[in-house]
């Protein structure tokens, strides 16, 4: 038998494991840098390799992108949905990744599966409270009941819990159940930590490109890039704002790990900077932002999560779904 428990997990979660054992170290007191040793950081960078190769394993069919741009998929009803997946994600303090694992939720699923054509958009609605429910489950320590994920006054329905765990079932069965997703949070920690040795501004790095990232939810031309694209660009973008760091062009950030490609990079990076220019990010609050949680942050989250507001039926789901 072997010396750890390693081979206790299935091969979807091995990788993501092995990289948080060996993940850098972004503590504001660490003196030495962002990585302890030469030795974390060389299986950190093993680690990245191996998700970088599974990332399309997690990311919505490839002709996706254009169904919606044909207008096949109302991409008007996915933003919707992306914009309320975020409000909640703001209003209860739920971690950067729990939106980004629901939008990619909702995407994978829309590529295989077509929805009901209505006028109300009630489908699109429940599938996004389903994947949120469902991304809250795997990211969250405190999740609100199904009626409270539906937050008073942010959508025009409020599904009964049933209706939302039958969706849940018909969810998990189009994923096939891997709900651990490759996202441009699991590699931005690792490319804030190329772009600054000395760990001084890693955090503030890591903050603004969650920022970008979130933003960049609610455009259909980002389905385009690659997680570890997206975040590499988000990394340069907030690079960029950092008056003391040196800036850093998408070619010298391909050096930063085996797999990335220089024109994905640069694609994704001139898209972010328009993001930024035209200030249509979205507003994320400081404490959601940061992926190292302060006490504050945490003692907040708890404490909205715990006490929510009772949540006002609205209008229902139709019958039979």
């Amino acid at each position: 038998m072997p010396d750890d428990a390693s081979y206790l997990l299935c091969a979807e979660d091995s990788a993501a494991a092995f990289f948080g054992a060996a993940a850098c170290n972004t503590d504001d007191d660490d003196e030495d840098g962002c990585c302890s040793s030469a030795g974390e950081e060389e299986s950190a960078a093993a680690s990245i390799v191996e998700l970088i190769g599974g990332e399309a394993d997690y990311s919505p069919r490839p002709d996706y992108p254009d169904r919606l741009r044909s207008r096949s998929i109302d991409p008007a009803a996915r933003a919707d949905s992306v914009a309320w997946i975020l409000k909640v994600q703001e209003y209860y303090g739920f971690l950067p990744l729990t939106a980004y694992l629901a939008v990619n939720y909702m995407d994978r699923f829309l590529s295989l599966h077509r929805l009901p054509q209505q006028e109300d958009w009630w489908a699109m609605q429940l599938l996004a409270v389903t994947c949120l429910s469902l991304a809250a489950k795997m990211e969250e320590t405190l999740v609100p009941s199904l009626l409270d994920l539906q937050v008073e006054g942010t959508s025009s329905y409020v599904f009964e819990p049933g209706t939302v765990g039958r969706m849940e079932l018909l969810v998990l069965g189009a994923l096939n159940w891997r709900l651990r997703s490759v996202a441009p949070f699991t590699f931005i920690d690792f490319f804030a930590c190329k772009v600054d040795p000395s760990g001084r501004h890693t955090r503030c790095l890591i903050s603004r490109a969650t920022q970008v990232i979130l933003a960049a939810m609610h455009d259909i031309e980002f389905l385009d890039h690659c997680p570890s694209s997206m975040a590499a660009a988000a990394v340069l973008c907030a690079t960029g704002e950092i008056a003391s760091l040196e800036s850093v062009s998408p070619g010298a950030a391909v050096s930063w790990c085996i797999g990335l490609a220089e024109e994905a990079i640069s694609s994704c990076y001139r898209l972010m900077q328009q993001l930024v220019i035209g200030n249509v990010q979205t507003r994320v609050p400081s404490a959601a932002a940061n992926l190292c949680c302060s006490d504050e942050a945490v003692s907040s989250h708890s404490s909205s999560v715990s006490s929510p507001p009772p949540a006002k039926r609205r209008k229902r789901s139709p019958p039979g779904i």
